[in-house]
């Protein structure tokens, strides 16, 4: 296990740094590349010492040539290790050399959070899409979280779904920092390009009525133009429906398959709480409770419907 002082950012209150940077140790020096390993500790002792940025980006760039792109060989104790570090951390999707450039990334930070966004904010607008991807899925142990927000956006705006993804998908950021109207954007843009939502943390949470009328907008349009509509819409309109929204729902179950039908079921049932008189004015409540009957036999979750 690796020394949980080898690295420590030397600022007051930056506990997730220290944790995080401890981890990457950890969870980089016990894969079979020992050299690999051993440039990892050196390259974050150069970043962490360094006087200017030209460490940290060598060490970003030669990161996949030193680690390789393998994916992180992850325990479920790793993973909870990382949730009681910064909860929503989720780096179950990252590969090696991803992790090794947000450490790197954050290795930099010396205590100065408009200096680390501007940094960053540089890094990212250079770096090429790999380097990108890895520096986005950084965003939970960055300091300075608010200050990093205008890249985030920037990063959900992009047409490359991996870009977007790494902000979108298994990432607290969006959920804790974007203000209701970037949330919705966020959102709706995940659709607009085939991405899913379910990987979206936050999704209930932050569901809201303006967010529904907008989602209910996009089905209308989609069907104007005889295109298929994500089930997944459902969950984010659902808890929120007014009139407009209970006829989307009724004309999607009644033109569904099985699976967005079964999409209707799963928003009704989540949504039942927060909007408990939406059911009731479904002309096919019979028809939506077998539905919930199978979604609890069959352990159905909104990744399966997607």
């Amino acid at each position: 296990m690796a020394d949980p002082t080898r690295f420590r950012s030397g600022h007051a209150g930056n506990a997730v740094l220290d944790g995080f940077l401890a981890l990457a140790d950890e969870w980089i020096t016990r894969t079979p590349n020992e050299g690999g390993a051993a440039w990892f500790r050196g390259a974050i002792a150069d970043v962490m010492h360094a006087s200017t940025d030209r460490p940290l980006a060598v060490a970003i760039g030669l990161a996949s040539r030193r680690l390789g792109k393998a994916d992180l060989a992850l325990t479920p104790h790793d993973k909870a290790r990382a949730i009681a570090l910064r909860p929503g951390l989720d780096p179950s999707e990252w590969s090696i050399s991803q992790l090794a450039r947000i450490a790197f990334m954050a290795a930099s930070y010396t205590g100065d959070d408009a200096a680390f966004a501007v940094r960053f904010d540089s890094f990212c607008t250079t770096a090429e899409i790999n380097e990108l991807i890895s520096l986005c899925r950084g965003l939970p142990v960055y300091p300075g979280a608010a200050l990093l927000e205008p890249r985030a956006r920037e990063a959900v705006r992009s047409g490359m779904k991996p870009v977007f993804e790494a902000v979108a998908h298994r990432n607290p950021y969006p959920s804790e920092i974007f203000t209701e109207d970037a949330w919705n954007q966020m959102v709706v843009k995940a659709l607009f390009i085939g991405s899913s939502l379910w990987p979206i943390q936050g999704l209930d949470r932050r569901s809201n009525p303006h967010l529904a009328r907008m989602l209910v907008g996009l089905a209308q349009e989609r069907w104007a133009a005889g295109r298929p509509v994500s089930g997944e819409v459902w969950r984010c309109v659902a808890p929120h429906a007014d009139s407009e929204g209970i006829a989307a729902l009724v004309h999607a179950f009644d033109i569904g398959h099985d699976k967005e039908r079964l999409a209707v079921a799963l928003a009704l049932q989540s949504a039942e709480a927060a909007n408990a008189a939406t059911t009731e004015q479904l002309p096919f409540r019979n028809a939506i409770r077998y539905l919930q009957d199978r979604l609890a036999t069959e352990n159905i979750a909104w990744s399966d419907l997607a």
